[in-house]
């Protein structure tokens, strides 16, 4: 069985489909903070910054993962440690954004933590 067959199997496709996903949702979550968007909580107090800043951070986060995710689905091994510390970050930022959006960043969070679960199992072979 080839390498690439090991790591594009089962929960390691669904990782990288998770990461292309949370990194699409990051990237336009953080186009709507720039843009101080009406949907994001009003006169929220944020840990560092505001608003704008976290939208930048988050977009940034986003824009990693979806460098992750093409990695993961070229079969690289790169992407998996690289997906591994972008959604570690993105787990945090999405802790330390609830002021701005509870329901949201608790979301991204899960879906990080899932992300994470996955690509720190490593390959396995395919059925």
């Amino acid at each position: 069985m080839s390498s690439r067959e090991l790591k594009l199997s089962g929960w390691w496709t669904f990782a990288a489909i998770l990461l292309a996903i949370s990194g699409t949702l990051n990237v336009i979550w953080g186009i709507s903070a720039i843009g101080h968007s009406h949907f994001f909580t009003q006169n929220a107090h944020y840990v560092t910054g505001n608003l704008r800043a976290w939208g930048w951070i988050t977009v940034i986060l986003g824009a990693l993962e979806l460098v992750a995710a093409g990695s993961l689905f070229g079969g690289g091994e790169f992407g998996r440690w690289f997906g591994i510390f972008a959604a570690a970050f993105t787990s945090i930022a999405a802790l330390l954004s609830i002021p701005a959006y509870p329901f949201w960043s608790i979301c991204i969070f899960a879906i990080s933590i899932i992300i994470i679960y996955e690509l720190e199992r490593g390959p396995t072979r395919a059925a």
